[in-house]
C-alpha cells in the first residue's frame, strides 16, 4: 500500500506541477504581475482536485482491463471470488440489524422500499439473520402517524419483523438516531447495514456484505458501491447516466490506493457494530452553526474514526444490488448538494483531531475540496478578466497567451470530465456490458446527450455553490429536512424563484468577457451559456413528457431499467415504457 500511494502521489504531484506551470508559462516573457500571480495561486488550488480525479479513473479502468483478477487487487480480503460473489454460501453465523432513519419522507415511498429488501432478504433463505428497523425522527403528525399504521399493517402479516422507533426530539440529526439505536439495541446484533430514506438494496447484495465482514473480522466498515434507480425525470436519468461511468471508474482507481482507508457514505454499507458503538460517535463542534455545532455530514467523520480504532474501511467496487434515489430535478438537486456543502465545510474544525491518520486527514480535506473549488473557479475568472482588460489597456501582444490558456483550458476541461469519459470507454470495450445499456449506438447517443447536459449544469451548480458558501460567512445555514424525492414539473416561476441569480451572472460574464477579453469569448461560451440557460434547464428536465421519449428511445437508461432485478420491480421503479409489466409477477 505505501507502494501505491506513493505512486498516486507522484502522478498527483506531478500533474499539478505541469498544470500550474503551464499557466504561469503565460505570463513569463514579461513577468508576474500581482494580477497574474493571484491568478496562479487560484489555480493551483483546484489543481489537487482535478489530478485525482483524472488519475483516479484512469487507474480504475486500466486495473479492469488487465484480467479476471482485478478485484481482488483493488479488495484484497478474504471470502471474496474473482467475479464478486463469497466463497462462504453456507448458513449466517452473525445476527444484522438493518437500518432505515427517517424524517418526514413519504410514508408509502419507505414502506415500499422496505417491503422490497425484506421479500428479497426471504428470497435469499437467510432472513432469519436479520431484523428490520425504521427509526422516525419525523415532526409532522400526519407522516408520524401513517408510518404507526403502516408499521402496524406490516407486523399483521408474516415474514421478515419490522421494528418501528420514533424520537421525540430530533437530537443530533441523523448521526444521533443512529447513535441512539446502537445505544437501545446494538447489544443484539453483530452488524448494522445502514440504508437511507432513498435507498433499495438486494438479499443477494446485503447476505454478500454480512458474509464478507464474517470471514474478515479486521473489518469495521464495507462500502458498496451505490448506483442510481431507474427514473422517469429527464434531470435524474441524465445526471445518474453520467454519475455512474464515473463513480465505477474513480471509485475502482480510489480503492486501490486507499485500500483500508477507504470512503463512507453513511448508506448502503455495512459497519461492526461494537467498535461502531464504541468509536465513532461524534464530537460536538466548538462554535456556533453554521460551521460549528453539530456535524451534519456524519459519514466521512465516522469511516476515520473506525479507522483510528484499529479496524479497516474498504469499498466494494462492484454494481450490483445497491442502489439510491436521485433528486428529480435541479432544484431539488441544488437543496441536496447544498445541505452537503455545510457539512462538508464543517470538518475545516476536524483536522486537527488527535489520533487519526494522515490519509484520514488527507480524506477531509478531500471532502472540503469538492465545494471550495466552485468559488476558486470564480474567482479565477473574475481575476482573468479583470487582469485581460488591463493587459489589452497596456497595449500588450497577447496572441502567444492565447494559444496558451485556450489549449490549458480544454486540458482542465478533459480532464474534469475524464472520470465519466473513461467510464464510458471501459464499458464499450466489453460487449456484455455494452449489450446491458441496450447496444453501443444508445449508449453512445446517450453519453454525449449526458456530456452536453453535464457542460451546461457544471457552471449552474458551481455558482450555486458560490453563493451559498459566501452566505454562509454571514452566518446563514440549511436546516437538515426531507428531500424532495416525487417527479413533479416546475413551473418558470419556482425555477426563476430559485436560480435567478444564475442568468444575472451569465450576462455579465458574458458583457465583461465581449467587452474585455474578446478573444476568449467562445472559450468562455459553455459557462455562460448554462449559467443563462440554468431557468429553463430546471423547468425542462422536470418535464415528463421528455423523460418518457428518453425512456422509449432508451437514452441514459441504467441496466436495471433494461433488465430489472426482483428487488428494483418490487420497489416499483420499473419504467414501463422501457420494460414491458412480466404477467404473472406482482409488485410488494
Amino acid at each position: 500500500m505505501r507502494a501505491r500511494r506513493l505512486t498516486f502521489l507522484l502522478l498527483v504531484l506531478a500533474t499539478m506541477a505541469g498544470l500550474t506551470t503551464w499557466l504561469a508559462m503565460v505570463f513569463t516573457p514579461r513577468g508576474l504581475t500581482v494580477a497574474e500571480l493571484i491568478l496562479v495561486l487560484l489555480f493551483a488550488l483546484n489543481t489537487p482536485w482535478l489530478a485525482i480525479g483524472l488519475w483516479n479513473a484512469v487507474i480504475g479502468v486500466v486495473l479492469t482491463r488487465l484480467g479476471p483478477d482485478w478485484l481482488h487487487r483493488v479488495l484484497p480480503i478474504s471470502g471474496l471470488n474473482r467475479d464478486g460473489t463469497c466463497v462462504d454460501d453456507g448458513p449466517l453465523t452473525t445476527r444484522t440489524a438493518v437500518v432505515m432513519p427517517v424524517r418526514n419522507e413519504n410514508p408509502d415511498a419507505v414502506f415500499a422500499r422496505l417491503g422490497a429488501v425484506a421479500a428479497s432478504l426471504e428470497a435469499t433463505g437467510h432472513a432469519e439473520g436479520f431484523v428490520l428497523f425504521l427509526l422516525s425522527d419525523s415532526s409532522r403528525p400526519d407522516i408520524a402517524a401513517e408510518e404507526e399504521r403502516l408499521c402496524a399493517g406490516w407486523r399483521a402479516r408474516p415474514g421478515l419483523p419490522l421494528h418501528y422507533h420514533r424520537r421525540p426530539v430530533n437530537h443530533r440529526y441523523k448521526a444521533g438516531n443512529i447513535e441512539e439505536f446502537c445505544d437501545r439495541a446494538g447489544d443484539g446484533f453483530d452488524h448494522m447495514v445502514l440504508l437511507d430514506a432513498d435507498s433499495l438494496m438486494s438479499g443477494a447484495a446485503i447476505v454478500r456484505l454480512v458474509r464478507l465482514m464474517q470471514a474478515n473480522p479486521q473489518l469495521g466498515i464495507l462500502q458498496s458501491l451505490v448506483t442510481g434507480l431507474p427514473s422517469l425525470s429527464p434531470f435524474c436519468r441524465l445526471f445518474q447516466f453520467g454519475m455512474r461511468h464515473g463513480m465505477r471508474a474513480y471509485t475502482t482507481g480510489s480503492a486501490w490506493w486507499q485500500g483500508d482507508q477507504g470512503p463512507y457514505w453513511g448508506h448502503n454499507a455495512i459497519v461492526r457494530m461494537e467498535p461502531f458503538r464504541r468509536a465513532c460517535r461524534l464530537p460536538r463542534l466548538s462554535g456556533s452553526p453554521p460551521l460549528g455545532g453539530e456535524i451534519l455530514s456524519h459519514d466521512q467523520v465516522e469511516a476515520v474514526l473506525m479507522r483510528r480504532a484499529g479496524y479497516e474501511v474498504r469499498v466494494l467496487p462492484i454494481e450490483d444490488g445497491s442502489f439510491e434515489e436521485n433528486p428529480p430535478t435541479l432544484r431539488e438537486f441544488i437543496r441536496r448538494d447544498l445541505r452537503w456543502c455545510q457539512g462538508n465545510l464543517q470538518y475545516l474544525r476536524l483536522l486537527s483531531m488527535p489520533g487519526i491518520r494522515l490519509l484520514g486527514r488527507i480524506q477531509l480535506v478531500l471532502a472540503i475540496l469538492m465545494y471550495t473549488a466552485a468559488p476558486v473557479w470564480y474567482c479565477f475568472m473574475a481575476v482573468g478578466i479583470t487582469d485581460s482588460a488591463l493587459t489589452a489597456a497596456a497595449g500588450a501582444d497577447i496572441a502567444v497567451r492565447r494559444q496558451m490558456v485556450v489549449g490549458l483550458f480544454v486540458t482542465v476541461v478533459l480532464m474534469n470530465f475524464a472520470p465519466k469519459i473513461l467510464g464510458v470507454t471501459d464499458v464499450l470495450l466489453r460487449p456484455g456490458e455494452r449489450a446491458r445499456y441496450g447496444g453501443t449506438a444508445v449508449l453512445l447517443w446517450g453519453a454525449v446527450l449526458e456530456l452536453v447536459f453535464s457542460v451546461l449544469l457544471t457552471p449552474a451548480l458551481a455558482l450555486a455553490q458560490t453563493i451559498f458558501m459566501a452566505g454562509l460567512c454571514t452566518g446563514r445555514r440549511i436546516t437538515w429536512e426531507a428531500q424532495g424525492r416525487s417527479q413533479r414539473e416546475l413551473s418558470t416561476g419556482e425555477a426563476a424563484r430559485a436560480l435567478w441569480p444564475h442568468p444575472l451572472a451569465g450576462l455579465g460574464l458574458a458583457g465583461a468577457l465581449a467587452g474585455f477579453a474578446p478573444d476568449f469569448l467562445l472559450w468562455g461560451a459553455p459557462v455562460f451559456t448554462g449559467l443563462l440557460l440554468a431557468v429553463p434547464i430546471a423547468v425542462v428536465t422536470s418535464w415528463r413528457r421528455p423523460g418518457r421519449f428518453l425512456a422509449r428511445s432508451g437514452w441514459c437508461a441504467v441496466p436495471e431499467e433494461i433488465d430489472p432485478p426482483d428487488a428494483v420491480e418490487w420497489a416499483g421503479f420499473r419504467i414501463l415504457a422501457a420494460a414491458p409489466p412480466i404477467p404473472g409477477r406482482e409488485a410488494v
